[in-house]
């Protein structure tokens, strides 16, 4: 009798632990879930860029603490690689104080315990003697911990500034674009 018991017991658990995988929300091997504009992924995931951006601008050390991975590491705009404890200090000794960061979270996609986020930043920041807005794009890789997310890896890049956007010379010409033969400035008048 006690051949069947066991048999039994071993059925009932392989049973209830199928059922409790099933029931799991699981990604298949090689699939992502890959998030819009509105879903609750996004919303989660700005929440903690927005305590990551904060904690930057109020050099707030215990805040970045919580956001960031002891396994963090960070590869800057300009190639700079720096690992948590690095970020810390920076945030502690708070040598810029002018530091302004705002990122936006555009997508989000969920691997089981790692997500991959994607978004754009602006970061006001000194370099040398000079104040500037750095506009980029950013990919931040979240592990799964203690039932919130920490992020393990960082990435930006500068986006490329069109020369288009670039400002305008102001004309002191009457028309709203410059026609050599037509406006008072042209280089190219004679003077009598």
């Amino acid at each position: 009798m006690p051949l069947p018991r066991f048999l039994l017991t071993v059925s009932i658990i392989m049973f209830s632990s199928c059922a409790a995988i099933a029931q799991a929300p699981a990604v298949a091997p090689g699939k992502t879930t890959a998030t819009s504009a509105g879903s609750p992924e996004i919303r989660d995931f700005q929440k903690i860029e927005d305590s990551w951006s904060g904690a930057l601008n109020v050099h707030d050390q215990y805040s970045l603490e919580l956001v960031l991975s002891p396994l963090f590491v960070d590869v800057s705009a300009s190639g700079d690689i720096t690992t948590r404890n690095q970020q810390l200090a920076q945030v502690i000794t708070g040598e810029d104080k002018t530091l302004h960061m705002e990122q936006r979270v555009i997508t989000v996609r969920l691997l089981g315990d790692i997500a991959v986020a994607n978004g754009t930043y602006v970061m006001h920041h000194k370099v040398g003697s000079s104040q500037v807005d750095e506009k980029g794009v950013f990919t931040h890789v979240f592990e799964r911990l203690r039932g919130g997310w920490v992020c393990i890896n960082s990435q930006r890049t500068v986006l490329r500034e069109d020369p288009a956007s670039k400002q305008k010379k102001s004309s002191n010409s009457e028309f709203p674009f410059h026609i050599p033969l037509f406006s008072k400035g042209d280089k190219n008048d004679k003077k009598e």
